[in-house]
C-alpha cells in the first residue's frame, strides 16, 4: 500500500477555510460512523417487510461490517494514487447513493447488495476525515482536532440506536438509510469547495496478491467473529472453514509481505519501525476490546432483563456521549501541555470505576442508576481516545498518514468485534452456568420457602409455578453474567495501565514545519 500522498490541504487561506474544511469533513465521519448501529433497531421491521428470516435479517449488518473491513486497509494505496481530495468525494458520493439504495431496496439481495456498497464507500471516509484534519492543523493543536475527530466517531455509536428508533417508529425503515442523503450531498459539496486539489505522489503498482491475503483474512475473521455465537463457535463446520481460511490468507500475507522491498507491498512494513505508532495500535485495539464491548452490554441488559423499550434503553445510554464529548473538549486543550500518558491513565482508571458500578448492577435499578456509571464511562473513553490518538500520530510523518489512519481504523474495529464477541459468548456461557448453579440450589425444603407467600407464589408443584421461578431464574442467572462481563472488563482496564510506559511523549521540539507542508 505504501505511504500516501500528503493529499488533501487547503490552499493559503487555511487558518480561514479549516473550521468549514472541519465541518464538511466530520459531516462524513458522522453517518459513516452512524451506519454501523443505527441499522439495529429497524432489522425486526425489514424482516417482516422483506420476507427474511432471522438468520437471513442478520446479513443486513454482517455484509456492511465485512465490506468496511476489508476495504479500509486499501485507502493508503488509493490516496498515494489518486489523491485524498478524489478518494474522499468518491467515497462520499458512493455513500451517499448507496444509502438511497438501500432505503428503495425491495428484497433482501437488493438490500444485501446496497449495504455491501456502503461498506466499501464508507471505508475510507474515517482514516481519511483523521488524516486530513492532522494535515491541515499544526503540530500545536493536534490535540483539539482529535478532539474534533473523536466526538464525530464516537456520536454516532451513541446516537445510532436511538436515532434509528425514532426514524423507525415515527416513519419507517428506510429512513435510517434516506437520512444519509442530505447530510452526504451537503458533505461532498463542502468537500468539493473548500478542499484543494493535490497531485498524487506516486504512480505505483498494485500489489493484488497482498491486498486479496489481507482482504480474504480479514473478512474470514469478521465472518467467524460475527456469527460465531449464533453457530455455537467450533462446533459449526462453519466456522472452522473460516478459522482455516483466517490462518491460511493471513500466513501467506505475512510471507508476501517479508519478502517484497519496503514500499512495494500493499502494506508498507515501515510503518512498524515507529514504535509509537505500533504501541498506539496495541491501545487502540485494547480500547476497542474493552471500551466499545461494555458500551454493547448495557443496551441488551436493559431490554432483556428490565423490559426498556429499544428507544427508551438509548435514551438512558445516550448521555455516556455527553460525558464523551465534554471529556474530549477538556482533553484536547490539554494535550501538548500535560504528559500524554498522565491524561491515558486518568482515562483508564475513570473507565476503571465506571465498571466497578456497573458490577454492582442488580435487577432492581433507577434510570439514574444507568445513567452516571454511563456518564463516567463515556468521560474515561474521552480522556482516553483524544490523547492516544495524539500519541500516535505524533512522530508519524504527513506521508505515511492516510495508511496510518487506516490500519488504525481498521486495528480498533477488529478490537471491537473480538470484544463484541467475547462478551457475548461469555454471557451465554456464564448465564448456562449460573442458571445451573441456582437450580440446584432450589427444594422445598428451602429456608425461603417456608414463607406461605413465596411458597404460592413459585408452587413447586404447579407447572405454572415452575415456569414462574424458571423465568426468575434465568433473569438471575443472566445478570450474574453481566456482573461478570463488567468485571471482566474491570480487571483488563487496570491491567492495561501499567503498559502506558511503553509511549514514548512526543518531543516538545519536533519540528512543524512538516505539517504545514501539506498545507501551503
Amino acid at each position: 500500500m505504501s505511504s500516501a500522498a500528503p493529499g488533501a490541504a487547503p490552499g493559503p487561506d487555511t487558518a480561514i477555510n479549516r473550521p468549514m474544511i472541519t465541518i464538511f469533513i466530520m459531516l462524513a465521519t458522522i453517518i459513516q460512523a452512524l451506519d454501523g448501529t443505527i441499522a439495529n433497531v429497524a432489522l425486526p421491521h425489514m424482516q417482516g417487510s422483506l420476507s427474511a428470516s432471522q438468520d437471513q435479517i442478520t446479513w443486513v449488518l454482517t455484509s456492511y461490517i465485512v465490506a468496511a473491513a476489508i476495504t479500509t486497509p486499501l485507502t493508503g494505496w488509493l490516496c498515494d494514487r489518486f489523491g485524498q481530495k478524489n478518494v474522499f468525494l468518491v467515497s462520499i458520493a458512493g455513500f451517499t447513493i448507496a444509502s438511497m439504495a438501500c432505503g428503495v431496496s425491495m428484497s433482501l439481495a437488493q438490500i444485501v447488495g446496497a449495504r455491501l456498497l456502503q461498506g466499501v464507500f464508507g471505508a475510507a471516509l474515517v482514516p481519511l476525515s483523521q488524516a486530513v484534519l492532522l494535515d491541515i492543523n499544526p503540530r500545536e493543536k493536534h490535540g483539539s482536532a482529535m478532539a474534533v475527530w473523536g466526538m464525530g466517531v464516537m456520536i454516532g455509536p451513541i446516537l445510532g440506536p436511538t436515532l434509528g428508533g425514532w426514524l423507525t417508529d415515527s416513519y419507517n425503515w428506510r429512513w435510517v438509510f434516506f437520512i444519509n442523503v442530505p447530510i452526504g450531498s451537503l458533505a461532498f459539496y463542502g468537500i468539493l469547495k473548500y478542499i484543494r486539489s493535490t497531485t498524487a505522489a506516486r504512480r505505483m503498482n498494485f500489489d493484488m496478491f497482498g491486498f486479496a491475503t489481507l482482504s480474504i483474512a480479514i473478512g474470514a475473521l469478521q465472518m467467524l467473529l460475527d456469527r460465531g455465537e449464533q453457530n455455537d463457535w467450533f462446533s459449526s463446520r462453519e466456522t472452522w472453514i473460516e478459522a482455516i481460511v483466517l490462518t491460511m490468507s493471513f500466513s501467506y500475507f505475512l510471507a508476501h509481505t517479508a519478502l517484497r522491498p519496503a514500499g512495494k507491498s500493499f502494506f508498507d512494513y515501515r510503518l512498524l519501525k515507529n514504535s509509537n505508532y505500533v504501541t498506539g495500535l496495541l491501545f487502540i485495539f485494547i480500547v476497542g476490546l474493552v471500551l466499545f464491548a461494555t458500551r454493547a452490554l448495557t443496551p441488551s441488559m436493559l431490554q432483556s432483563l428490565m423490559g426498556y423499550p429499544a428507544r427508551i434503553a438509548g435514551l438512558v445510554t445516550a448521555p455516556s456521549g455527553f460525558g464523551t464529548m465534554m471529556a474530549m473538549l477538556v482533553v484536547g486543550r490539554l494535550v501538548g501541555k500535560v504528559d500524554l500518558r498522565v491524561l491515558l491513565a486518568i482515562g483508564f482508571s475513570v473507565t476503571a470505576f465506571s465498571l466497578w458500578q456497573m458490577s454492582r448492577y442488580t435487577l432492581v435499578l433507577s434510570p439514574s442508576d444507568i445513567v452516571w456509571p454511563g456518564v463516567i464511562q463515556g468521560v474515561g473513553l474521552g480522556l482516553v481516545f483524544v490523547p492516544l490518538s495524539a500519541a500516535t500520530f505524533a512522530t508519524l510523518t504527513p506521508e505515511m498518514r492516510a495508511e496510518g489512519t487506516a490500519i488504525y481504523s481498521l486495528i480498533r474495529n477488529i478490537g471491537s468485534s473480538i470484544g463484541i464477541a467475547l462478551v457475548q459468548t461469555l454471557l451465554v456461557r456464564n448465564t448456562q452456568i449460573a442458571h445451573s448453579s441456582l437450580v440446584e440450589k432450589i427444594s422445598g425444603t428451602s429456608p425461603a420457602y417456608q414463607d406461605a407467600m413465596v411458597a404460592s407464589t413459585y408452587n413447586l408443584a404447579t407447572q405454572s409455578g415452575l415456569e414462574v421461578i424458571n423465568g426468575e431464574v434465568t433473569r438471575q442467572a443472566s445478570m450474574i453474567a453481566y456482573v461478570n462481563d463488567f468485571w471482566l472488563m474491570l480487571i483488563m482496564t487496570l491491567m492495561v495501565i501499567p503498559l502506558l510506559l511503553l509511549i514514548r511523549p512526543p518531543k516538545a521540539s519536533m519540528p512543524v514545519a512538516m505539517d504545514h507542508a501539506a498545507m501551503d
